[in-house]
């Protein structure tokens, strides 16, 4: 149950969003492009990071690159 303490987790690394283009779902209210996030835990297609609304969500890593 790794994602019920996710906020006290230390940070694995910071990614920064690249943009907020997405063809299926809505992004741009959680991310905003230019800014560095908080990466809380790592799967090969998603990031789990404390988005815009201060809780963790997962994204798929196309909108981010190291930071």
């Amino acid at each position: 149950m790794i994602h019920l303490k996710w906020h006290e987790r230390e940070t694995l690394k910071k990614v920064k969003c690249v943009h907020t283009d997405a063809a299926k779902y809505i992004v741009d209210r959680a991310l905003t492009a230019g800014k560095v996030y908080d990466v809380k835990n790592e799967t090969e297609e998603f990031y789990f990071i404390v988005d815009n609304s201060g809780k963790v969500s997962g994204f798929y890593k196309d909108y981010f690159q190291d930071a």
